[in-house]
């Protein structure tokens, strides 16, 4: 893992302790694209995973552990469930499916849960919803992105997005 990346993670963790502490009502939602697809599905229009996604949703899994995540939501396509699964295996939680032609009113709920969440999108709803939750401009980005990670800090009523890139690399 990139130490510049795991560096960042750790002072992110940091302040938010600092912020849960003050009281201040703090909470971050991490919004991921799937894992990598398989590029010869049998139902190209919801693909599984390939071997190098799985070892990402593992990654995805890792990269988060110490998180104190409370709600794990994703679409409900075989391949976003797939990379929420690891994440939601490791701290016993649910998947929760979500609409993803319904951003606005998804971004609502999760603004009024208030909750540590992690989404699994795609690439044309993840930047999206990263911006509406900051109440920000948001925007899809390319298909072949796989890397990003967001973070929306909420505090105050006000969000402010942290966006790093997955120090992952797999070889098929």
């Amino acid at each position: 893992m990139n130490r510049f990346f795991l560096l960042g993670l750790v002072l992110l963790v940091l302040q938010s302790v600092a912020h849960a502490q003050d009281g201040n009502g703090f909470f971050s939602i991490y919004l991921v694209r799937h894992a990598e697809k398989e590029s010869e599905a049998k139902d190209p229009s919801n693909p599984a995973l390939s071997q190098c996604g799985e070892l990402r949703a593992e990654s995805i899994t890792r990269i988060l552990s110490d998180i104190d995540l409370e709600k794990i939501y994703s679409t409900p396509y075989e391949r976003t469930m797939a990379t929420a699964l690891p994440s939601a295996e490791a701290l016993q939680l649910e998947v929760e499916t979500y609409n993803p032609r319904k951003l606005e009113e998804f971004s609502s709920l999760l603004i009024d849960r208030r909750q540590n969440a992690l989404v699994v999108g795609h690439s044309n709803t993840t930047g999206v919803l990263a911006g509406l939750l900051a109440g920000q401009g948001g925007e899809a980005f390319d298909e072949e992105e796989y890397d990003r990670l967001y973070q929306v800090v909420v505090s105050g009523g006000q969000g402010q997005i942290n966006l790093f890139h997955q120090a992952f690399h797999c070889e098929q």
